[in-house]
């Protein structure tokens, strides 16, 4: 996600600086490179040789001769993008007002001089954040085009927001975000129908491939609405997690085939695109009231529910729409012959096809299957998530 992205990290006197070793390491496992720059306050809460060890580069603590504002974030500067995590109300309103009396205030002028890119995260007590001249500042800064991670308000504190948010938002403002502008809906995980108060029937899908596919789409500067019914059957070494903090987009929580198709047609009504990548539920069953006692034999009735494409596809015959087709034991032949039958029947942008066996697992292979030809690929489901964003990039354009 962050791969070849030049990042100098600005901490500033937040207790949330200790956090900044670990925020550092995960910009660089996202492929980024880091340099950080400290204000003096901030070296009394975290060594400067802490974020050495976790960059790999000399720390700025103070400007000298070598005019290192300039060297990181000059005109023709280091960095591709200026992230300050955490930031103080102290350091937002310097910021605000052009005041350079620490390293890192000092770089924002320089890097809003320049226009590199700046992301702040800011950190503070919950009554600091909501003052409202804390707020109008950040409201002027926010108008000159600089981008606030929101924190987490918790526990009467306004918390750095989370790594993931910050890599997300950092990735964001580095990149060429080709879809900017543009409202694109996706769903993902799996959809569950009731049998009784205690059962369900369900599908082993965790809905990575759905998130995956949410976060590439907002760091291609996508506004993102992410439609997500349940996780799965997973053993309990999985690594894999239900929707939680999904910083990248507007998540709408859903359980039954029924639910999810209610939701994305309502998230639909003013989409530009929509990605189906959920496993939803061909068949329902009436559900019990009362629980089935264990023990006699038992007959379910199933019934079909609507395809949820289909459905939209009838409501909005303009509206692009990327599909996604689960075969089992299938060759490349059939699966295309397969992806191939649902883009005509809909009218799909393109359509993703691979094997069901893929359900809960971090890699995948796929085929991107257009109406004229067909796209393998094999890796990560992030990887994956990247080709289908750029190729419905491609679609909008």
């Amino acid at each position: 996600m962050l791969e070849g992205v030049n990042v100098a990290l600005g901490v500033t006197g937040s207790i949330a600086a200790v956090k900044t070793v670990e925020l550092a390491h995960e910009l660089r496992r996202r492929g980024a490179t880091v340099r950080a720059v400290m204000t003096d306050s901030a070296r009394g809460i975290v060594h400067p040789w802490a974020l050495e060890f976790a960059t790999e580069t000399e720390v700025v603590t103070e400007i000298t001769g070598r005019v290192e504002h300039v060297e990181l974030c000059g005109t023709e500067g280091w960095a591709d993008v200026y992230l300050i995590a955490p930031a103080t109300a102290n350091t937002v309103g310097k910021i605000a007002s052009a005041v350079d009396d620490t390293p890192v205030t000092t770089t924002a002028t320089t890097a809003l001089g320049s226009g590199t890119p700046v992301v702040i995260a800011p950190a503070m007590h919950e009554p600091m954040y909501d003052h409202p001249g804390v707020l109008e500042t950040i409201a002027r800064v926010e108008s000159w085009g600089v981008e606030f991670v929101d924190p987490r308000v918790e526990e009467g504190k306004a918390k750095i927001a989370t790594e993931e948010a910050i890599a997300c938002a950092v990735a964001r403002e580095a990149g060429d975000r080709p879809l900017a502008g543009e409202h694109v809906v996706i769903t993902s995980g799996a959809t569950t129908e009731e049998i009784d108060p205690v059962r369900v029937l369900t599908n082993r899908s965790s809905g990575t491939m759905g998130r995956e596919i949410a976060r590439a789409c907002y760091v291609r500067g996508a506004d993102v609405t992410l439609v997500h019914g349940d996780v799965g059957p997973q053993p309990v070494t999985s690594d894999v997690s239900p929707a939680g903090d999904v910083p990248y987009a507007d998540v709408r929580q859903v359980e039954s085939a029924a639910e999810m198709l209610e939701a994305t047609t309502d998230a639909c009504a003013d989409a530009d695109a929509l990605v189906s990548a959920a496993a939803i539920s061909d068949y329902t069953v009436p559900a019990r009231d009362e629980k089935i006692r264990s023990g006699a034999d038992l007959t379910l009735e199933f019934e079909p529910t609507p395809k949820l494409i289909d459905s939209i596809r009838k409501r909005q015959p303009e509206l692009p729409i990327v599909g996604f087709k689960a075969e089992t034991g299938s060759d490349d032949a059939a699966m295309v012959e397969a992806a191939r039958e649902t883009l005509a029947r809909v009218g799909l942008a393109f359509v993703v096809a691979n094997d069901a066996g893929v359900m809960g697992a971090t890699r995948t292979r796929g085929l991107l299957v257009h109406a004229s030809d067909v796209a393998a690929y094999e890796g990560t489901k992030a990887g994956l998530a990247d080709e289908i964003a750029a190729s419905l990039a491609v679609v909008l354009e």
